[in-house]
């Protein structure tokens, strides 16, 4: 069976300010198809160049990068792939049902599949309310939803989350959770990358930390963290004063 994502030996750089910055270098990484596989590590240590490279924003300069069994700098199937980046952005001038509709136009969808489609995700993630309401008059948590909204309604097999509970209350988080378990109960894949060490270790069956653009850690969390310790202890100790490559790759 294809991983729903692998990685060899997989390299990436770009330019900033006259100068050539090594953000990825060398990593590996294999997530099976089903799995919720957890993205972690400090700021600039090569997290979103790695969304990145996997969506095809970004050629890697060496490596493999491969996306459901296809290299991503060929044809994947975007159509099996839901994404949240790490700042949800949206057309303020749309309503929120006006954004999921075009989001499913851009995935074949249309008719009345597509508004049940949307009703279904608003639903799920309490956006109904706010649906035919002007976007610019949505709270950051809101945006944040509509964004989850967006990536889920596809019903994709791959769902990548950037920082999915950015501006969300506590209440917000756990149901982003429960969005999770829900999508690996379904036999959906998740990758997620996220800051909340707490949430990762509750939703994740395996994790990944990238430092200075390189894999310092991964396996399970019960295999990685000590008995009695925790995940933010465990990556403070794997990181330390890693600093991203360049001091700042994104």
């Amino acid at each position: 069976m294809a991983a729903a994502i692998e990685l060899k030996d997989l390299t990436a750089t770009y330019r900033e300010g006259g100068s050539s910055v090594e953000a990825l270098r060398g990593i590996s990484l294999r997530v099976e198809e089903g799995e919720v596989f957890g993205f972690i590590g400090p700021n600039g240590s090569g997290k979103t160049t790695t969304m990145h490279v996997l969506l095809g924003f970004l050629h890697p300069s060496g490596g493999e990068a491969r996306m459901l069994g296809m290299d991503t700098r060929g044809r994947i199937a975007r159509e099996r792939i839901g994404y949240l980046p790490e700042r949800a952005e949206a057309y303020p001038f749309l309503t929120g049902r006006e954004l999921l509709a075009m989001a499913g136009r851009l995935f074949g969808m249309g008719g009345a599949a597509l508004r049940r489609r949307i009703d279904s995700v608003a639903e799920r993630v309490r956006i109904s309310d706010a649906l035919d309401r002007r976007i610019a008059t949505y709270s950051r948590g809101m945006l944040q939803r509509t964004g989850i909204a967006q990536a889920l309604v596809n019903d994709p097999d791959l769902l990548l989350l950037d920082e999915p509970t950015g501006g969300m209350d506590p209440i917000g988080r756990m149901e982003i959770r429960s969005l999770i378990a829900e999508r690996r109960a379904l036999g959906k894949t998740v990758f997620f990358s996220s800051h909340e060490l707490s949430e990762v270790e509750l939703a994740c069956d395996r994790v990944a930390i990238i430092a200075g653009g390189r894999i310092a850690a991964a396996g399970a969390v019960a295999e990685l963290v000590p008995a009695a310790g925790s995940l933010e202890r465990y990556f403070l100790e794997v990181v330390g004063g890693v600093a991203g490559p360049g001091g700042g790759a994104p």
